[in-house]
């Protein structure tokens, strides 16, 4: 599943034919309306060696019609955060949004994968359920309940919200667990110890639709009664403190309890080793301890967006540990311009970490920001201000040249990741059992021993003794 992708950004559900209007509103890929030509899924398929030419799909720094995108490496070594915006996702108005941050000796790896496959097995996924759902394949759903003004029967146009949720909520489900098992079996990719977390969004009209797993967050900028522009988080942290995570984690003998020295730092552990720590209790990958607790099944939400709306942040941990939702919000509420909005929140993110963390590495930061009325600046706008479009695409696109692969050129070999922490570290346990799970980290070329500074969060301790001899999956 996932191999295959609309080759153009307008199906048969959205074009003209005789001059005549077809209908906008379905979400499968030209199989809808029986007096027409029916054509299959695999009809306008291609390869995952082909997604870097698909039009409106960004996935390194800059802008789009209506986002704008930023990573920047931290000083733990290879950039491990990956971040796609895919605009005409699907016809009419649908777009889809993600970022993943990977951890492990090959989390940089896991992370341009998922972002990569994940969107595909996506749109498999939800045409497989439409086609089983519909049986015919020629009912189609609204992206909005509201009533028509001819009077139309509002509970089934309810109802049919209620198909849609229930589409995407299944569609989402099956593409993670099919992304999951195909990192499982990945010749060249050893996910054993390595991972990487997902907050995947997707716009469709007024209907949003997310599904995440682990800490990256997505947080939406709205305005008030009073005009003024709050914070509203859409994902929850799924981190192993939450009693549900940790309550299904020990009933598959994984162990859950923090270090002495982050007593508020929950991870997850293996039964008979004290390894590998994760800080999550969801995850691709990881697969030491998949038998133990940690899942990769994603926590699934729909929202019904309103003229307040004004923008959504998808960001990994690297920004959310220093910077609060509200002030997330009000830097990229107060950006000049929208399409540097991503990099202004992520150089906000690296001078908080110099100030509260002096001493520890800051960790990798990708950013997708969303404007919800689907404009970005114009011409007029920049030289308002007194700048070129070109100053502007300097800007925001940063000065760090990523390569086609999402990796730095600057970094091109893995340094040590200080998600993991030498053995010696790693054996200061806290007493007393705590609900919650972690992230496992590693690297086979590096020595693990200590370096100055660490992460204020590292989403692994150190490898598990067997994870150079794993058993056969």
């Amino acid at each position: 599943m996932g191999g295959c992708v609309s080759t153009s950004s307008r199906s048969n559900c959205s074009t003209r034919s005789r001059g005549e209007a077809v209908s906008p509103t379905c979400f499968d890929i030209g199989c809808c309306g029986s007096n027409r030509t029916k054509r299959t899924f695999s009809d306008h398929v291609f390869g995952l060696q082909h997604l870097p030419s698909v039009p409106n799909r960004i996935f390194t720094n800059g802008k789009s019609r209506s986002s704008c995108i930023f990573t920047q490496q931290g000083r733990k070594g290879i950039n491990q955060d990956a971040m796609i915006v895919w605009e005409d996702f699907m016809p009419e108005d649908v777009t889809f949004c993600g970022v993943f941050d990977g951890h492990g000796p090959h989390g940089h790896l896991v992370a341009r994968k998922v972002r990569d496959a994940l969107p595909l097995k996506l749109l498999s996924s939800l045409h497989s359920c439409q086609s089983r759902q519909n049986g015919s394949g020629q009912t189609c759903f609204k992206g909005s309940s509201k009533k028509k003004p001819d009077g139309g029967d509002p509970e089934k146009e309810v109802s049919a919200e209620e198909r849609l949720t229930s589409l995407w909520r299944e569609a989402f489900m099956k593409s993670y667990k099919a992304m999951d098992k195909e990192l499982r079996s990945h010749p060249n990719l050893d996910c054993f110890c390595s991972g990487s977390t997902a907050v995947s969004m997707v716009k469709q009209g007024s209907d949003l639709f997310m599904g995440y797993i682990g800490d990256s967050r997505a947080v939406m900028g709205s305005k008030d009664s009073n005009d003024s522009m709050v914070a509203i988080q859409l994902t929850v942290d799924l981190k192993p403190d939450l009693p549900r995570e940790a309550e299904r984690i020990k009933k598959c003998k994984g162990r859950v309890f923090a270090l002495q020295d982050e007593p508020e730092v929950c991870r997850v552990w293996l039964p008979f080793d004290d390894a590998p720590g994760l800080a999550m209790a969801r995850a691709f990958g990881d697969f030491c301890l998949k038998e133990y607790g940690v899942i990769s099944m994603p926590e699934f939400s729909h929202r019904l967006l309103t003229e307040r709306d004004q923008f959504i942040v998808l960001a990994s941990d690297g920004v959310w540990d220093v910077l609060s939702n509200e002030e997330v919000v009000e830097i990229v509420s107060s950006a000049p311009f929208r399409s540097s909005a991503a990099r202004i929140l992520v150089d906000s993110a690296a001078r908080e970490w110099k100030l509260k963390y002096p001493t520890s590495k800051m960790d990798d930061c990708a950013v997708v920001c969303l404007f919800l009325d689907g404009k970005m600046d114009t011409e007029s706008d920049y030289e308002e201000q007194g700048f070129s479009s070109a100053t502007l695409q300097s800007y925001h696109s940063g000065n760090a040249g990523e390569s086609d692969d999402g990796g730095n050129k600057s970094e091109p070999s893995l340094q040590r990741n200080f998600t993991v922490r030498s053995s010696e570290e790693s054996g200061r346990l806290c007493p007393e059992e705590v609900e919650g799970n972690g992230d496992t980290v590693a690297d086979e070329d590096q020595n693990w021993s200590g370096l100055e500074g660490v992460t204020r969060v590292n989403s692994l301790i150190q490898l598990p003794r067997f994870s150079e001899e794993r058993p056969n999956q």
